[in-house]
């Protein structure tokens, strides 16, 4: 018996493997997945054990079988080598299961399907077109770098067949292959037109997919398709002006796909050349104004030719036309028209401002839409519409939106709200009215940075303060719950209480918004109460009703800490501005000393010291902070602000006097400066490190946006800090107490000036630093460290008048670094009944000896006084 026979009989006696079909039935009756996992490990045996055996005569089966099953999700990468056993297989029916394996087991990581390389390159050669489309498919879908190199000829031989089927195959093919290595890209530019010319729509549309990605990747490719404008133009055309044809009709449209494509082919073309832009905008409105809209199909198509027209260099009409579309989309039952038109109208809005404000009504109706995708993009272009014609239509149509919107709006909107009203409010009084209106909508969801810029907003409008105050204080007494609009109402009751209780009322401006807080109503009767025109009447609010409300954000449960620490910041403040409540407030702030919060606990404990001690003092200290202003930025991305230079070269004479009298400070004591002396000037408003300096004029440069008249607070942070710490934090909204340190109640007070330092130390003695006519400036020293040492100033006047405007000022050497801290007032009481004070703090690396040269200005009796000269009377012991 010979050994074929031997083989036909053994394979004769082994059973036939089970169909694919039954092994799917089989799956099926699985009732649970341990009964599949059995079934489906049963068979992965019984093909494993066939491959061994080199089954050829079953092996197609068996693999149709493990693909089935990898589909499933069980391992089947054994299988692989068995997929290119059936593509090398002369069999058609072989090589179409090989190639699908390999499609699906195989990708580039693989290097087994480098193995597949001269199977493929010979089935390419294939004189049957579906031999070849197999190879061409697989291709398409797993070709790596190495392979798009080896088989590139291939595909390029390919393009230039006669037969469709293979042409529009082998395109595609091309581009991959320019992905995955695009120097290859020229090698297929002669071919391309060929294609596009040809009258099978599918060559045409990959054509233009293979033109597409050519022009993407390739400037210089781009530039040469451009000369085929004029043909996509006329097969567009064609397509659009066709009848009928059975074999593309999409839904009543002519072959959609390829008219999509070509035109996002033309919006590339088209992109910033002029030339391109004039061939196509007449079919590109011939397309907008013919194409059906009742279909999906006719939307993808106009959508896609919305883009072309705001893409590409079209006439206004064109785009006013495109838009157009897109307010149409807007009307749409489909929510994702409407959501694609919003998106689009986001990104031209800018560039056709006027075509989108059109359908600025259609826009806001999309605000109640119930899906939050359509929602979310119309909040956005709602916003990206305001302008200061429709500022006020469209902030209150965003505020009733912003009553009935979701949590996750009222974060957005409210500060995106602020942000427009800062940009175009028409005058202060709506611009206050909107966004007190927006903090009773937005309720805790109000952004904390908006909470600063509002407070800023109101300082700065002085005729509308008792206004402000009395709206303010309505809406926290309907509701103290809400934190961001307790903590602006009292800081407001803080600073202008006295206008509160006074009931006192301007309307230099008309009237917008008639109430502040509007209770639980209806739609209707909400935007009726809250932009219904009118006076507002003024409230009778007593001192004990104030403070009152005040208590009771302090003592609620639902106030934040920092809604706290603006609440009995306030009931301080209140003390200079109530003049029959002074004792109930110490009683209100007394029981805060024992607080477990640190920051109550140190503003009690401060206040109950500036009560006890230095009651003189109290009214200075918690007068009204000035009005404040934003802070310039110096740079803007890395580049000096060019409004900031313009400042600096139009600087008023008077400043530039000003800066040369300061820059005598250090010159020789005769009025001229001395070069390279080695001294840096230091402000009380203006806090800074010592830095060598070559001439005078980078010290004016540093100078030159220093206020040199009456010193004024610095505009504090709105945001509650320590009032003393190492670091020395910038003065602070809360910190009315300027230089005070917190202390117990028990421990005694140093007289030492004025009593504000109890921790002078008594190994550095006072020095008296300056003596002109009444006034008198001693310097008491504090060491922090041991070169670092705190200048305590206290100046006092002997003279029967009392001492204004009152400033001191003051230089030293290069290597020192000085920092003046806002002096505790300009007005020096007469008869040594009470003194001015400052800290200087002083840093010296070297441990060098002290020397400071200062300025001193002051008037008594309308005369003004201005001398300067040096301090060099320092202890030796200064610096240890």
């Amino acid at each position: 018996m010979s050994v074929l026979q031997a083989l036909e009989e053994k394979l004769s006696k082994m059973p036939a493997p089970m169909r694919l079909k039954d092994l799917i039935r089989n799956i099926r009756a699985a009732r649970t997945a341990a009964d599949e996992r059995g079934v489906i490990q049963k068979e992965l045996a019984i093909i494993r054990n066939s491959f061994r055996e080199e089954d050829n005569t079953y092996r197609c089966r068996n693999v149709a079988k493990l693909l089935y099953i990898n589909m499933l999700g069980y391992p089947a990468h054994f299988g692989q080598l068995e997929c290119l056993k059936l593509i090398a297989s002369p069999r058609f029916t072989d090589k179409r299961i090989g190639y699908l394996g390999a499609t699906l087991l195989l990708d580039e990581r693989h290097d087994v399907h480098l193995l597949m390389t001269n199977s493929m390159k010979n089935d390419m050669e294939h004189n049957t077109q579906y031999v070849i489309g197999l190879s061409l498919s697989c291709f398409g879908s797993i070709c790596s770098p190495e392979m798009s190199r080896d088989l590139a000829g291939e595909v390029e031989k390919l393009l230039k067949s006669t037969n469709a089927y293979v042409k529009k195959k082998a395109a595609l093919c091309a581009v991959r292959i320019i992905r995955k290595v695009p120097d290859l890209m020229e090698m297929f530019i002669p071919a391309v037109r060929s294609l596009l010319n040809d009258k099978n729509h599918g060559v045409q549309l990959t054509a233009v997919v293979l033109i597409t990605e050519m022009c993407e990747r390739s400037s210089d490719t781009l530039i040469h398709f451009r000369k085929i404008v004029p043909n996509l133009v006329r097969i567009l055309k064609n397509l659009i002006m066709s009848g009928y044809s059975p074999e593309h009709d999409v839904s009543g449209v002519s072959d959609p796909f390829l008219q999509v494509r070509i035109l996002r082919l033309l919006r590339i073309l088209g992109r910033s050349d002029m030339d391109c832009s004039e061939a196509m905008n007449d079919i590109l409105a011939q397309v907008a104004t013919n194409t059906e809209t009742s279909k999906n199909v006719g939307n993808a198509i106009l959508y896609e030719t919305v883009l072309c027209i705001m893409d590409i260099k079209s006439e206004s009409g064109l785009r006013v036309l495109a838009i157009n579309i897109l307010g149409r989309f807007l009307l749409n039952n489909d929510k994702n028209i409407r959501y694609v038109a919003l998106n689009t109208l986001l990104k031209v809005v800018q560039s056709d401002m006027n075509a989108v404000q059109r359908h600025r009504s259609t826009i806001v109706d999309c605000l109640k839409d119930p899906d939050i995708s359509i929602k979310r993009r119309a909040v956005e272009l709602c916003f990206a519409l305001i302008n200061t014609n429709n500022v006020r239509s469209m902030i209150k149509e965003l505020i009733f939106f912003l009553d009935k919107a979701d949590p996750e709006f009222k974060s957005y909107t409210s500060s995106n709200i602020i942000s427009a009203c800062e940009r175009h409010s028409p005058n202060k009084r709506w611009h206050i009215d909107t966004m007190m209106r927006v903090l009773t909508g937005a309720g805790n969801y109000v952004p904390e940075d908006s909470v600063s810029g509002l407070i800023q907003n109101i300082s700065e409008t002085s005729s509308l303060h008792g206004y402000i105050v009395q709206q303010l204080y309505k809406g926290m007494k309907d509701d103290i719950s809400q934190q961001p609009l307790a903590q602006v109402a009292a800081w407001c009751m803080g600073e202008y209480g006295d206008l509160l209780v006074g009931g006192i009322i301007e309307e230099e401006e008309p009237v917008q918004v008639r109430t502040f807080y509007v209770p639980a109503l209806d739609l209707d009767q909400l935007r009726q109460a809250a932009y219904d025109p009118g006076k507002t009447e003024p409230l009778q609010v007593s001192e004990n009703e104030a403070l009152d409300l005040l208590e009771s954000v302090i003592q609620a449960t639902s106030s934040s800490q920092v809604t706290k620490e603006y609440a009995l910041q306030a009931i301080m403040k209140l003390s200079a501005r109530f003049t029959h409540s002074a004792d109930r407030i110490m009683k209100m702030t007394t029981p805060y000393t024992q607080s477990l919060d640190t920051e109550l606990q140190q503003r009690s404990v401060e206040f109950s010291a500036l009560i006890s001690s230095h009651d003189h003092m109290r009214a200075g200290l918690l007068e009204r902070m000035p009005p404040m202003e934003k802070k310039e930025e110096k740079q803007v991305n890395g580049d000096v602000n060019e409004e900031v230079e313009e400042r600096k070269r139009m600087k008023p004479p008077s400043m530039q006097q000003e800066s040369k009298g300061l820059l005598e400070l250090i010159g020789d004591g005769t009025g001229s400066p001395v070069p390279n002396a080695g001294f840096s000037l230091t402000s009380p408003s203006q806090p800074s490190k010592t830095e060598p300096s070559s001439s005078g004029g980078e010290l004016l440069d540093l100078l030159d946006t220093l206020d040199f008249s009456t010193p004024a607070a610095t505009m504090p942070a709105l945001q509650p800090v320590s009032l003393l710490s190492s670091q020395s934090p910038p003065p602070n909204i809360m910190d009315v107490y300027g230089g005070l340190e917190p202390m117990p109640a028990s421990q005694p007070q140093s007289d030492l000036l004025g009593g504000l330092v109890n921790n002078i130390n008594p190994s550095i003695p006072s020095i008296t630093a300056v003596e002109n006519g009444p006034v008198k400036i001693e310097f008491a020293f504090e060491r922090d460290t041991s070169d670092k040492v705190s200048i305590l100033l206290k100046a006092t006047n002997s003279a029967p008048n009392p001492v204004t405007s009152f400033l001191f000022q003051a230089a030293v050497p290069k290597t020192f670094q000085l920092e003046l801290l806002t002096p505790s007032g300009d007005l020096i009481p007469p008869n040594n009944s009470g003194a001015v004070t400052q800290t200087i703090k002083v840093m010296n690396p070297s441990k060098q000896a002290m020397r400071m040269r200062y300025k001193l200005a002051f008037m008594v009796n309308g005369n003004a006084t201005n001398t300067q000269g040096e301090v060099n009377n320092f202890p030796p012991t200064m610096f240890s």
